[in-house]
Formats: structure tokens, sequence, C-alpha cells
């Protein structure tokens, strides 16, 4: 999960430089559903009942629609490298997320110091470009990653609380078409069929990001939900924005500046404060 996400960010940029975004997340992640649920149907594995139907809407709208739509709107104004660090503080979010729906779950001075460090090494990050008049896309482009983060967060934990005996890889499966639905509607309303072209290079993002990170990433993702505590499976915080920086900067060109460098290993520093606290 850790590495296949990691390259993900790179994949989006590529694949948006000509595929308009909610319309290539949208058929993304709806193509990947579809094919898991026509490999469980001809498996004759049991798929999740329409009664479950509406629940598994609403995640994919939070896990989707929003975790994953959202970073592909900020790629539009962000470097792919910058966006992954940006959207490193979903454990940040996941940890105030598991506050407010578990009360047995306590605020401590040590998470309370490492989503301080974490948020003002955004702070760090985003704030320089803001002073030197980037602008509103860079603005909305840094609030976007947030978003996302907010709806994995919800998402993740209303996912833990659902039915323990429901075939994980299905359950995963409705939410990517039903997210991934979501988002081609919102798509085809904002006219981004007009929009569409393709290349090799886009076209090949494309295939690998419905690959490696649909097929591959989120059913790892919704197994490990599953199976391990919040706290652990947030360790793909670590290794996606190393990941994402070191491609973007090898194969895009982006700029691999000091400030990015120190932010993020902050921004690391504080993931690894409130995932200590967590495992006690």
């Amino acid at each position: 999960m850790c590495l296949l996400w990691g390259t993900t960010y790179l994949g989006i940029r590529v694949a948006i430089e000509t595929i308009p975004p909610l319309v290539m997340a949208g058929f993304r992640w709806a193509i990947a559903g579809s094919l898991i649920l026509a490999a469980l149907k001809i498996r004759g594995e049991k798929i999740p009942p329409p009664s479950h139907w509406f629940a598994m809407t609403v995640l994919g709208i939070l896990l989707i629609g929003f975790g994953n739509g959202c970073v592909v709107w900020a790629e539009q104004t962000l470097p792919s490298g910058l966006t992954a660090v940006l959207v490193a503080a979903v454990p940040f979010w996941m940890v105030g997320v598991e506050r407010l729906m578990t009360a047995s779950d306590p605020l401590t001075l040590r998470r309370v110091i490492g989503l301080v460090v974490g948020f003002g090494a955004i702070v760090l990050l985003v704030w320089p470009e803001l002073e030197l008049g980037n602008g509103r896309a860079f603005f909305l482009g840094v609030v976007s990653t947030q978003l996302a983060c907010l709806g994995w967060a919800i998402g993740s934990s209303y996912s833990r609380r659902r039915h323990a005996d429901e075939n994980v890889l299905a359950a995963a499966a409705l939410q990517m078409l039903f997210g991934g639905l979501a988002l081609a509607v919102a798509g085809l309303l904002r006219g981004e069929l007009r929009m569409l072209a393709f290349n090799g290079r886009s076209v090949a993002a494309f295939v690998y990001l419905i690959v490696a990170g649909s097929l591959g990433g989120f059913s790892a993702y919704a197994y490990a939900l599953k199976h391990l505590p919040v706290a652990t499976v947030s360790l793909y915080a670590y290794v996606n924005p190393v990941i994402a920086v070191i491609l973007g900067t090898l194969i895009l060109g982006e700029p691999l500046s000091p400030r990015l460098a120190v932010a993020g290993a902050i921004v690391l520093v504080g993931i690894a404060l409130v995932r200590g606290d967590t495992r006690k």
C-alpha cells in the first residue's frame, strides 16, 4: 500500500495533463470497482446486499470523492511532491476524528505537541508561497489537500465501525464504484467532457492509477483497516511523501527546495509524536 500509493501522486499529475481531473478520478475508481465486483461474481463470492449500499455510498464519497478527488483537484495547481507532503497531515486528522468518535481515546499532551508540530510545519511549507503572491489557486490547492485529509479520516473511522463480517474486498469495490460515480457526475456537471483529450503519456498514467493505485492500493487499505489499528494503518503517511517527492523531482523536474525537505521532515516528526502515543 505504501509503495503503490507513493507513486500515484506522480501518476495523477501526469494523467491530468490532458484528462480533466474529476472525470479522470471518477472513471478511474468506477472502472476499478467494476472490475473487482465482476471478478468476485465470477468466483461466486458474496457481495454486500443492497441494504448496505447506502453506507457504501457514504464511504465512497468520503474516501474516494473527498479523500482522492480533492487530491486530484489540488494537483492542478500544486506540485505532486508538495501535495503528498500536505496530505501527510492525514494522521493528525485521524487522531482528531477518533477522539470525537471515541471518548476513551484521550487527547494527551504528547498528541497535542505532535499536532502543533505537524500543522506548524505545514504553515512553514505554504506561508512563503502565499506571501510571494502565488495566489488564490495555490491557496485553494492547499485547502483541497486538507479537505481530502478530513474526508479520508472520517471515512476511515466510519469504515472501522461497519459490519465486521462483510467481504472486505467486495465492500471496497462498492466504495470505489459509488465514489467514482459521484466524481464522474461532478465532472460531467462541470462540463469536463468538452476538455477531454488523450495522449500516450496520460493514458499510461490513467491505466497505472487503475491497476496500482485502485485495484492494488485501495484494496490493501480496506483490508488493513479491518485488521490493524488506525494509527498503524496511517504509517503510510511516512512513506508516501518521500516516494512522491523523489519521483516528482526526478521525472517531472519539480523543485526540491531546502524548505520542502525541512518542512516535510518536521511533518513526519509530528506524525511520530502522535502515532507513538497511540501505541501505548
